[in-house]
């Protein structure tokens, strides 16, 4: 009994045209970073500077370092600092219901009973253990860069000062989110103004002002951007989510979520810092950005 042709058999013409075709795909997927430099650097840095690593170690320092520190200067800072603090981390966080009983009640701790609770040497170790934020995105900033290590000498007072200014920058968030009043239909591009510029000091400034301010900016964009998105985000997907994760974990599922949410976060951060030194260094953009930083001399 003889067998049935085969589809290449019937129509060899066809048969070998679908092949061809299929090979030519092939190759030009294949060959797509080569063609398309951005992609290709994009992809190369990311897998050097190990992208879900470092946003894990970041999201692990802030919630063990950052967060706790956080809470003790709010304890022993002015009502306003402290009425600023608590609504940040309610609206970033989407802390309600018991979650945000107790943090206003630690909030509201008198300083007195606070400093007999934590103790001096607690405290200080607290807000000590807080640099270890500022070192974690030190380290990104220069993987990102491709810089060596700075000294630590020279590095200690930029890391303190950065924890400074982003209490500041979290203290007058919620506020500027809502535009001083005047709604989010100002709130939200304030908010994308001010986290560019912030962010973009944060690189200057961790970096040691090794990197020019211009080449810098492209990164601080994508990072306010980032920020500005992932602010709406967490007040629509935040709540629902701690509520649940508590009900169905107890006290352990606001852990959970908040660390989940902190390796998004930090994601999104470490990929926009490191798109936006690809992007500056594009050569239609570096032309630019020398340009405008001849210009502003």
């Amino acid at each position: 009994m003889t067998e049935p042709p085969r589809p290449a058999d019937r129509h060899p013409g066809r048969w070998t045209s679908a092949r061809a075709r299929a090979a030519r795909v092939a190759a030009s997927a294949k060959g797509a970073p080569e063609r398309i430099p951005l992609l290709g650097r994009t992809a190369g840095e990311l897998l050097r500077v190990n992208l879900l690593d470092n946003a894990t170690r970041l999201a692990a320092q802030a919630f063990l370092s950052g967060l706790p520190a956080l809470l003790v200067v709010a304890v022993f800072a002015p009502a306003a600092v402290k009425r600023g603090l608590t609504s940040s981390l309610r609206t970033q966080l989407g802390l309600q219901g018991a979650a945000q009983q107790q943090v206003e009640q630690l909030m509201n701790t008198h300083p007195d009973g606070a400093a007999q609770a934590f103790g001096a040497v607690g405290v200080l170790v607290t807000l000590a253990s807080a640099t270890a934020m500022s070192r974690a995105f030190q380290r990104v900033c220069e993987r990102a860069w491709e810089l060596p290590r700075h000294s630590t000498r020279l590095a200690l007072w930029r890391w303190v000062v950065w924890l400074l200014g982003w209490l500041v920058f979290l203290v007058i968030q919620v506020p500027l989110r809502k535009g001083f009043g005047a709604g989010l239909w100002l709130g939200l591009p304030l908010t994308f103004v001010v986290s560019t510029c912030v962010w973009w000091w944060t690189q200057r400034l961790l970096l040691g002002a090794r990197i020019r301010w211009a080449p810098l900016l492209p990164g601080a964009v994508l990072c306010g951007f980032a920020q500005v998105v992932l602010g709406v985000a967490s007040q629509v997907y935040l709540p629902h989510a701690v509520s649940a994760s508590i009900a169905r974990f107890g006290p352990f599922g606001l852990v959970f979520t908040l660390l989940s949410w902190l390796i998004v976060v930090f994601t999104a951060i470490t990929l926009a810092l490191v798109l936006g030194r690809v992007i500056a260094e594009e050569p239609s953009v570096a032309a630019r950005l020398s340009r405008g930083a001849s210009a502003g001399r």
